[in-house]
């Protein structure tokens, strides 16, 4: 028997979690170019892959490239890249916490260009969320990160919003995993490019611990999307989503365990991570 898509969700939520501590840890002995670029490899391995075991040959199409491609260009390649550098900026479970905005996002995205209304939860939401964002701006100072770096973290979770748009407009002419490889190839390609034109591709080398540390990240990360992919398939979009936005909290729960982690967890953080989960929930309503 399948697993319950409550169950689902939450594994999702721990995977992100374990991500984003495995990527802090990696990035130790290497730098956010190799962290991204490892992640998105890692992603167009499985994708590719899944894609060639699972879609059949008559679901292959050119309509859906498009959007796919261009999400891929905007979330996995920008969203990735801002989030690993999030990560190292403001630490695990800052970044985690205001990633996790992305719906906030993808809800003002839709009444803007969708014409969907504002409701209640939203506002409701909106405000709880920004109420926990001043509590992590302020323990910027106690931490060690400028209020600044906060914008890394908001980055990142408006581009994984952003592409919410163009992943249903794919939606219509791909599957899932179809439209997921179309994604992270366009990724893996923009990514490359965008390492090479900055010059830093020696900056991809790095320590044999890291590597791993990396690898780890991108196999929770993507089995964290699979499993949320599954959850949805098979549950409520108003369940599954507020359950695998938990991740922030499985970040604090994790770091708790690791001694040089939790030194760093203050009221505000704990206070703010918690905020922003229950205005993500509030949003989802």
């Amino acid at each position: 028997m399948l697993p319950t898509p409550h169950v689902m969700a939450l594994s999702s939520a721990l995977c992100t979690a374990s991500a984003t501590l495995l990527i802090h840890r990696g990035l130790r002995g290497s730098t956010f170019y190799a962290g991204a670029w490892i992640n998105v490899v890692v992603g167009a391995i499985a994708a590719w892959s899944a894609a060639a075991w699972l879609v059949p040959l008559e679901e292959l199409t050119w309509q859906a490239v498009p959007y796919f491609a261009l999400s891929g260009l905007i979330g996995t390649t920008g969203g990735r890249l801002f989030r690993v550098l999030a990560i190292q900026k403001v630490g695990a479970p800052v970044a985690a916490a205001v990633n996790n905005l992305t719906p906030l996002v993808a809800s003002g995205l839709a009444i803007l260009l969708l014409d969907e209304r504002v409701t209640p939860p939203i506002v409701s939401g909106t405000l709880v969320i920004v109420a926990g964002t001043v509590l992590l701006s302020l323990s910027g100072r106690y931490v060690g990160f400028r209020a600044r770096d906060l914008s890394y973290p908001f980055i990142a979770a408006s581009c994984f919003g952003t592409v919410q748009i163009l992943r249903k407009l794919g939606m219509a002419s791909a599957g899932p995993l179809l439209g997921a490889t179309i994604n992270v190839t366009a990724a893996l390609i923009a990514t490359t490019a965008f390492v090479a034109a900055s010059g830093n591709l020696g900056s991809l080398r790095c320590s044999r611990r890291s590597l791993l540390y990396f690898i780890g990240g991108g196999i929770a990360e993507n089995g964290g999307v699979f499993l949320l992919l599954l959850a949805l398939g098979f549950g409520d979009v108003s369940v599954v989503i507020p359950l695998a936005g938990t991740a922030p909290l499985f970040v604090l729960g994790l770091a708790y365990l690791i001694p040089s982690e939790r030194a760093k967890l203050g009221w505000r953080i704990i206070a703010g991570v918690v905020l922003i989960v229950l205005g993500v929930a509030l949003l989802s309503r």
